[in-house]
């Protein structure tokens, strides 16, 4: 492990340096100390802790305390349900919703394992995503930002087939979310993205940034779109995550898709407009590459696990 006091802002910061850059102690943890004099103050068991990171940052394996996903931008949602020839739901623009998600299957960028039954209608998901900084609990609006400690790219990945089966019955997705959702490459802090700001939709509250969104898959631009179309903010989806609940330090929280952001939607519209055409889906070898301004650029690589176990074919018949 290699310990630096750095910097940043006009104010004193510890972080772990690998690969060249440095990661703040204080933003992967809030209970790190800014400071290396308090840091070795704090004795051994802060020191053990500051390793177990050391060690996550060396796996390249992020491990937030859990992680959510969100339904933020009208323009996909509406697309969907359009390609799919039923009304908009009503109660989108009365509230935001969010789902857990599998908290051990984050990743960063790298490989993608996948099993066979994932690859039917494989997808990406193109959002962005909040690290929560602090614990907090009943936060209003008005003050959430607050608690939001930076902000990263986020694939939330899909297997549709998997998905829309389990979702018949009515619970939120699990079998066709829960092998990988993917964060990064690195979070950035608020003051970074100040130059962005940009105003929330009318009637709604918190901050809002004009950053560009896009994917690429194999060197193809697939989809586009902006961060300052979230209809619904991230300081009114934390409003909504703390109401009754902790929200604690190292929380992830996902924005929802994108509009245009996933090949479900692409493919919908495809469809619509012409009965000849293609929908394309995720393939074993597949580059998914995703860029935000001011996020970075996250690159990941779809593998294909060799195996013939089926939960698809488990179904009772």
């Amino acid at each position: 492990m290699k310990l630096v006091s750095y910097i940043h802002n006009k104010s004193s910061q510890l972080g772990i340096i690998h690969d060249g850059k440095i990661f703040c102690l204080k933003e992967l943890d809030a209970s790190f100390p800014d400071k290396m004099r308090k840091f070795l103050f704090a004795g051994e068991s802060m020191m053990e802790k500051a390793k177990k990171w050391d060690e996550q940052i060396k796996l390249g394996v992020p491990q937030p305390t859990s992680c959510r996903d969100g339904y933020a931008f009208r323009q996909h949602v509406a697309a969907a349900r359009r390609n799919r020839k039923v009304e908009m739901i009503a109660e989108f623009d009365q509230y935001p919703i969010v789902y857990f998600t599998n908290h051990n299957a984050i990743q960063g960028p790298g490989d993608i394992i996948c099993m066979p039954d994932h690859f039917q209608k494989l997808d990406f998901e193109l959002e962005a995503a909040i690290v929560i900084g602090k614990k907090g609990r009943n936060i209003k609006a008005a003050e959430a930002d607050k608690y939001i400690a930076g902000y990263m790219i986020m694939n939330d990945m899909s297997a549709r087939t998997l998905q829309m089966e389990e979702m018949l019955l009515n619970l939120g997705p699990a079998k066709g979310k829960d092998f990988s959702t993917v964060i990064g490459p690195y979070f950035v802090t608020p003051d970074e993205l100040e130059p962005y700001k940009t105003e929330p939709k009318k009637g709604h509250v918190g901050n809002a940034y004009n950053l560009s969104m896009k994917c690429w898959v194999n060197g193809k631009m697939v989809s586009e779109g902006n961060m300052g179309d979230m209809d619904w903010t991230f300081a009114e989806i934390v409003e909504r995550c703390a109401y009754g609940a902790d929200i604690l330090p190292g929380d992830v929280i996902g924005s929802g898709t994108v509009g245009t952001g996933c090949f479900l939607e692409l493919n919908g519209t495809g469809l619509l407009n012409d009965p000849n055409y293609t929908p394309q889906w995720l393939q074993n070898g597949d580059v998914v590459e995703m860029e935000i301004t001011g996020l970075g650029h996250l690159t990941n690589t779809i593998k294909k696990v060799n195996s013939d176990f089926s939960i698809l074919a488990l179904k009772k018949m």
